[in-house]
């Protein structure tokens, strides 16, 4: 036979809680998800232009030393480009006044490189440095991935201050219970209940709210944060446009509504237990 609780909610504050718990999960899984999918897009991002260097060679008579270099290092290489100017002045054309192109006529030899290993890298980059500039992609996105870091970071704070948020309104839920039903607790006092069995009424009641909350936030979540990388996916270009989200990356997702769920039960416990002692 099942045992009754020995406290209860009230169906307004059953409904308060649970809405409220709700909106803390959700935000909690939106923004791990965010993190999560921009951790993945900074990763991506590394790791398309890890490989690739460009070579600019500024002058004429450099030209023979430089190509040396590379013919020296074709085993290393896996694909080489050699930019045309016409393409440059593609690139230079909003900075180009009036459309003259004699700017063309300065502007350096250039190749764009994929390198087998990223080990080839630097040692080819040493050998060529004498006689043209090397510049790794790497080196040229670095503000883009310290962007995407910055946001990830900031996005855990935010994710932090929310377990906060639900710290504090699991602490309400136990004290105002506490507060409501005070004298049921002096009477259990009085028949010598231990203070473990109040506590776990409590986290049963807990668990309940948190559990329903936890499936309404997830699932509310979810197409939020499919419209999200949709979006940033619809640039085509950049580092947002690597964002997404792999299979581990979904299970943590599917497991922040649990750990939320436990981190309440504990949070329950801990308050519970301090009320029982004060009283």
């Amino acid at each position: 036979m099942k045992k009754p609780l020995v406290f209860s909610l009230i169906r307004e504050q059953s409904l308060f809680m649970t809405a409220i718990m709700s909106l803390l999960t959700f935000l909690s899984v939106l923004i791990l998800g965010i993190a999560l999918s921009i951790g993945t897009g900074v990763e991506r991002w590394n790791t398309q232009w890890d490989l690739f260097a460009t070579v600019q060679i500024m002058s004429d008579e450099n030209v023979p030393a430089a190509q040396n270099v590379i013919r020296e290092n074709l085993s290393k290489i896996s694909s080489i480009k050699e930019i045309s100017k016409q393409d440059m002045e593609k690139m230079l054309r909003p900075w180009m006044s009036g459309g003259d192109s004699s700017l063309g006529n300065y502007l350096p030899k250039m190749y764009e490189i994929k390198f087998k290993h990223k080990s080839y890298i630097e040692p080819f980059g040493e050998k060529i440095s004498s006689s043209a500039r090397f510049l790794t992609h790497s080196t040229a996105l670095k503000h883009s991935t310290n962007a995407g870091w910055r946001m990830i970071w900031i996005s855990l704070l935010v994710l932090i201050l929310t377990l906060g948020a639900i710290a504090t309104c699991i602490s309400y839920i136990a004290k105002n219970t506490a507060l409501l039903h005070r004298r049921e607790l002096e009477i259990l006092n009085q028949i010598g209940a231990r203070d473990s069995f109040v506590a776990k009424q409590m986290q049963i009641i807990v668990a309940k709210i948190s559990g329903l909350a936890g499936l309404i936030g997830f699932l509310v979540a979810l197409p939020v944060l499919e419209l999200i990388l949709s979006t940033a996916q619809s640039a085509r270009v950049g580092l947002m446009a690597m964002m997404g989200l792999g299979t581990i990356s979904w299970i943590i997702l599917i497991l922040m509504p649990i750990a939320i769920i436990i981190f309440a039960i504990g949070i329950t416990k801990k308050t519970t237990l301090k009320i029982l002692e004060n009283n």
